[in-house]
């Protein structure tokens, strides 16, 4: 999955809509230290914890450790840890490809927009938690691990801000969809399947982490939500 935008390759400013022009033949890149910084984090961690069971039972969610025996760090732990490297390379390459966006977005929403980034982005780790600890809080056999809630967030945020863009599937080569059409999608599949729990994928994760991830944005600037509508219904 990839975030792309317009064919002509533009970014929207939400805060002003103002456009910044960028080669046709060329995907839009923006500067994001700290999403690379949380890649390369979590890429570390992760790979470190493929082989080290002490690391990975002492970070990995247990909502019952963490409320019975305060164990906090676990609350954080758990997003820097993932199965395996299909797990761990889907979640980095997802969060690489809509992070740019959003980080970027921030910073023109405020000077201190990168630091909010960061702050987004872990408390959205925690955000996804929720319903974990709401269903698990006294299960001893329940665990979680990986970043796939905050990178949720990080995806819907990137909705919220430019609904009009496009998503591109790696594994489907040519099917693009709106982005506001996928966030759609996302929300039922990632709803269902946490009912029914047929599968070991965090669905309520997904599903809170991307709730999180359409509310955040809009403390730093909340104008995004007139823009949204603007942009889906105003031919922006």
């Amino acid at each position: 999955m990839k975030y792309i935008n317009k064919s002509t390759n533009q970014l929207i400013n939400a805060s002003t809509h103002q456009r910044i022009n960028k080669s046709t033949n060329q995907q839009y890149m923006p500067d994001s230290p700290i999403t690379l910084f949380f890649v390369v984090i979590t890429s570390i961690v992760s790979i470190y914890a493929f082989s080290n069971n002490e690391v990975f039972n002492k970070l990995k969610l247990n909502p019952y450790m963490v409320l019975h025996r305060k164990e906090w760090g676990r609350v954080f732990g758990h997003a820097v840890l993932h199965s395996d490297w299909f797990h761990l390379i889907i979640n980095m390459y997802v969060l690489y490809s809509f992070g740019g966006v959003v980080e970027n977005a921030f910073g023109q929403f405020s000077v201190n927009g990168r630091t909010w980034y960061a702050f987004f982005y872990i408390s959205a780790a925690v955000a996804a938690t929720i319903p974990a600890f709401l269903r698990h809080r006294n299960s001893h056999a329940y665990n979680a691990v990986g970043a796939s809630g905050a990178v949720s967030a990080i995806a819907f945020a990137s909705i919220l801000i430019y609904p009009t863009g496009r998503i591109a599937f790696v594994f489907i080569p040519g099917v693009q969809i709106p982005s506001y059409v996928f966030g759609i999608a996302y929300l039922i599949y990632s709803y269902f399947m946490s009912k029914r729990s047929s599968d070991n994928i965090a669905h309520d994760a997904h599903f809170a982490g991307a709730i999180y991830g359409l509310l955040f944005p809009l403390l730093i600037e909340p104008r995004l939500i007139s823009s949204f509508f603007v942009q889906i219904f105003g031919g922006v």
